[in-house]
């Protein structure tokens, strides 16, 4: 049993201070004799013996009203909280590779990014009581936002992420690594990275598959994702007249590299060529990636309070009675 407002609980010396008080300060009135030997022989009758009696009655009212607002509540059952414990970083390319635009939302031709943020956008508010990062690399690694719970502040650092805020290249092992040093105080039972890119790592002085082996040492779990179609893919351009064009161009995606990857940190490789297969890829890692914890609490309480509250109202309101009727003092 627990009192959910322990605060009133500190009423109950002050009440008994006050009470006492009042008592030893014998407000109370009567007839005052010359000499002691004309009431000697009297004897007290019930209703005196109740009127000097009565403040205790207050007192146990009070100290009940005191207990019912301080709320004693008892669990109604031993109930489970299940939580889901995984710490994520995703890791998106923001390469201008990434201003390709061979996939679509909703019928409409947009930038691989685009199309990306928009379905990260949906993997994160699937997700509950999971910490989420987001990391961004192209010639460099930049940590857009650190871990949190704080899904709405992470969807806003998500739209900051745009091909060309960095200089441009494709550093995988630099995004593997910045990744991991977001995990690397992690408490979580499980901690994944989710990369995506396009390209193939040409930049940095930190090996992908070194990062990997770094990742399998502190039990990361890395799911690749090569976001692209094969073959041409079109490109925007403007032409002289400032207009958007397209022309045709081969991305070089490292399959085999992003492959071993997963493999070292017993993840898995995906290949994304649209936006459907691309959800996919996103909604079959989330259903990987759920690892119940369950944790005791109590979700429901019974409230004790009226046990309290009802005989302190009424000894309260008997006390009021017999102190105005029949206890009434004469002045």
């Amino acid at each position: 049993m627990i009192f959910h407002s322990p605060l009133f609980l500190s009423l109950l010396p002050l009440v008994i201070v006050i009470i006492i008080y009042v008592k030893k300060r014998n407000l109370s009135s009567g007839f005052k004799f010359s000499s002691q030997v004309l009431i000697q022989d009297l004897k007290p009758t019930l209703k005196v013996f109740l009127s000097q009696k009565i403040i205790y009655l207050r007192l146990i009212a009070a100290v009940l009203i005191i207990l019912a607002l301080a709320r004693l509540q008892s669990p109604i059952a031993d109930s489970k909280i299940t939580s889901e414990g995984v710490d994520i970083v995703l890791a998106l390319d923001s390469s201008t590779s990434m201003l390709a635009e061979d996939f679509k939302i909703n019928g409409k031709r947009e930038s691989r990014v685009e199309v990306i943020k928009d379905v990260v956008r949906n993997f994160i508010q699937g997700r509950k009581n999971d910490r989420i990062a987001i990391v961004t690399f192209a010639a460099r690694a930049y940590t857009v936002c650190p871990l949190t719970l704080d899904y709405n502040w992470l969807l806003t650092n998500l739209e900051r992420v745009k091909s060309g805020m960095l200089e441009d290249g494709t550093a995988i092992g630099s995004g593997i690594a910045t990744s991991l040093n977001r995990l690397k105080n992690s408490k979580a039972k499980s901690k994944v990275v989710i990369l995506l890119t396009d390209g193939r790592n040409n930049l940095g002085t930190i090996s992908p598959l070194t990062a990997a082996e770094a990742a399998k040492a502190l039990k990361v779990k890395i799911y690749t994702i090569g976001a692209g179609g094969k073959g041409p893919v079109p490109y925007p351009v403007r032409d002289l007249f400032g207009n958007k064009a397209y022309q045709q161009i081969e991305v070089d995606l490292d399959e085999e590299t992003l492959t071993k990857i997963a493999s070292i940190t017993s993840a898995k490789f995906f290949r994304a060529t649209d936006t459907e297969s691309l959800r996919e890829i996103y909604g079959e890692i989330d259903k990987l990636e759920k690892t119940p914890m369950q944790e005791k609490g109590y979700l429901q309480y019974n409230e004790l309070f009226p046990l309290f509250l009802i005989p302190g109202l009424l000894l309260l309101f008997l006390e009021i009675v017999l102190t105005n009727t029949v206890l009434r003092k004469v002045p």
